[in-house]
């Protein structure tokens, strides 16, 4: 099943000419394109399906809608490591002499 979990931005960024945010899902901190929802502040809640900030909303709904998804153990996927996390860990990987 496919969910958008409601996080807190802490951080709004360009990159690469998009716009960008760290947003706080609990104690978990990752990245998501705000390119859907452009106005987004610091210290706004929005909703992230699949790294995209696809609304707004606000913070009694995004404290609803995280603690009702924690209920339903639906939040497992903030615990997966993310691409890059993966991605590094391989590149670190020790090679064979010879």
């Amino acid at each position: 099943m496919c969910l958008a979990i409601p996080g807190k931005v802490v951080n709004t960024y360009d990159q690469r000419g998009l716009r960008m945010a760290k947003v706080q899902f609990g104690g978990i901190v990752r990245e998501a394109c705000l390119e859907y929802v452009p106005e987004t502040q610091i210290g706004e809640y929005v909703l992230v399906h699949v790294g995209f900030a696809i609304s707004r909303v606000d913070e009694a709904e995004a404290e609803r809608t995280y603690q009702a998804l924690k209920d339903l153990d639906q939040l497992t996927e903030l615990e997966s490591p993310i691409v890059e996390e993966t991605a590094e860990r391989e590149t670190r990987r020790p090679t064979r002499p010879g």
